[in-house]
């Protein structure tokens, strides 16, 4: 629609008090620090109180046509056909049970798939602005109905996105979560597989290597982002700027967060998108996901990775931000440190591939530790050694 800009006004994957706005720039992603700041700097007089927004009665925008009502859904289906092989998925045959968790994503996906001869049941379709009491995220606690109504209904596949249906849950024919490290991969090989597609992959920098292995399978280059879809959004718009007569050389930008989005499509993250292409992968192969990663994984190799989330002192937190930036270590535990990797936090490459990633929140004093090993023996070392730099004791919750 050549618009300036969009608003979103929501809490995301968050309880509801937590609403507010996302800004997307012009070029549909999401706004990158510079314009958010502006924005902020504008906002201020307002906040203090030392002028007034100027208000006016809704009857009287529609009328003089300040406010012009849209639907997007006709577009955005559209589109959507041109991204996902609707042929697949009516050829498969398969079950699928969808969550909407009363967000934006009701009457999307689940439409979506029954005009593409997918047998749905969908669960929370009802409008609930309190999303059941709980947070409207893809998380396996959440996801208790959801994976009961699959084992009842012996569906293929679970289908979930959170409150704005920017981020996706998949949940196998078990009725376990696979989790967007997992999915990531496969998807990308599904895509060069099915497409033919050759350029770049995004990823930010706490994602698993996994991506990275199965785009040097294919020969495709990845590049790592800071934490935040808006860098992988980034990456896209100038992949697609700089290789327009190809329809752009990005491939696939994706996030351990849950985000995700592809060729062809807005540099946004899509959670209804990623839930149509994995009803698609279960049609094309006709086998469980987790079936179809560990043959991937016999391929390039297994990845098993974890994140922990520690509470810390204000004290604590303020003694660790200091030490990861004036003075880092160079061994963690018994693990030597290769390189340090300072995209967005501190990750620690270590001698053998294994990493331990390390960021500080800005908002509450949480701090995230990441682990990534391809030998699961390691996992619970890698887990000591990431709680004693955090600066807690190993056995420490």
């Amino acid at each position: 629609m050549k618009a300036a800009a969009g608003l979103n006004i929501t809490a995301s994957h968050n309880p509801p008090n937590y609403s507010g706005l996302k800004f997307n720039s012009t070029w549909g992603g999401p706004a990158l620090p510079e314009t958010t700041q502006r924005i902020e700097a504008a906002c201020e007089p307002y906040l203090a109180g030392e002028t007034v927004p100027k208000t006016g009665r809704e009857a009287v925008g529609l009328k003089k046509r300040l406010i012009v009502p849209h639907d997007p859904m006709p577009a955005y289906v559209k589109h959507l056909e041109t991204l996902v092989n609707r042929t697949l998925l009516k050829k498969g045959k398969i079950r699928v049970v969808v969550d909407s968790l009363w967000g934006a994503g009701r009457g999307y996906l689940d439409e979506f798939l029954k005009n593409s001869g997918v047998q749905v049941t969908s669960i929370h379709t009802n409008r609930d602005v309190l999303f059941g009491g709980h947070s409207p995220s893809p998380d396996p606690e959440i996801l208790k109905e959801l994976k009961s109504t699959m084992l009842e209904k012996k569906a293929h596949l679970g289908l979930a996105t959170d409150g704005d249906a920017d981020r996706f849950g998949i949940m196998d024919v078990d009725g376990t979560l696979l989790s967007p490290n997992e999915f990531l991969p496969l998807l990308l090989d599904h895509l060069v597989k099915t497409r033919g597609w050759k350029g770049v992959v995004a990823r930010s920098v706490m994602t698993s290597h996994f991506l990275d292995a199965v785009a040097k399978k294919h020969g495709l280059t990845v590049k790592e982002t800071a934490v935040g879809f808006k860098y992988i959004g980034d990456v896209m718009v100038h992949e697609n700027s700089v290789y327009p007569s190809r329809g752009g050389h990005f491939v696939l930008g994706g996030e351990e967060s849950g985000g995700l989005s592809v060729r062809g499509h807005v540099p946004e993250k899509d959670g209804i998108l990623a839930c149509l292409l994995a009803a698609e992968i279960m049609a094309a192969t006709n086998r469980p996901l987790r079936k179809s990663i560990e043959l991937l994984q016999k391929e390039v190799g297994t990845f098993h990775t974890a994140r922990l989330n520690f509470h810390l002192t204000l004290e604590k937190m303020t003694e660790l931000r200091e030490k990861l930036t004036h003075k880092p270590p160079t061994r963690l535990n018994e693990f030597p440190v290769r390189r340090i990797v300072e995209t967005d936090g501190h990750k620690f490459i270590l001698t053998d591939g294994s990493w331990i990633g390390v960021r500080l929140s800005g908002t509450e004093p949480v701090v995230r530790v990441y682990l990534e090993t391809q030998d699961f023996t390691k996992m619970k070392a890698l887990e000591k050694a990431g709680r004693v730099l955090a600066g807690l004791s190993p056995a420490s919750k």
